[in-house]
């Protein structure tokens, strides 16, 4: 009996380790740590790269879903997209994305 309780909780913990593991994908906007929010749309672009270059900004992650910012942890990988809309996939830990890949989104309609 002991075994087969040892047996099951090690399936558990390595299926829940594997699930961590894998890339998961979020579509919103590129935008920067002073403006968050309010610089998730279109016409920020030039604002953002402004302030992640002259202010000591960081790029972030804007979530379409629920408004939710995300650190990125590679900032060279999305500095090119600064007031795009975008997909990008990778893990999530805590409030930081780990970056795997960036690519352009359709702008949401209104």
């Amino acid at each position: 009996m002991k075994l087969r309780i040892a047996t099951i909780a090690a399936g558990t913990l390595f299926a829940a380790a594997m699930t961590m593991g894998a890339d998961s994908s979020w579509t919103g906007w590129i935008s920067d740590s002073q403006c968050g929010a309010k610089g998730a749309n279109a016409k920020a672009g030039e604002c953002t790269t402004k302030c992640v270059k002259e202010k000591g900004a960081k790029y972030v992650f804007v979530n379409d879903a629920d408004k939710k910012i995300y650190a990125i942890d590679a900032q060279d990988k999305v500095a090119a997209h600064a007031g795009h809309h975008v997909t990008v996939k990778g893990s999530a830990e805590g409030d930081t994305i780990k970056l795997s890949a960036v690519e352009m989104a359709p702008e949401p309609s209104k």
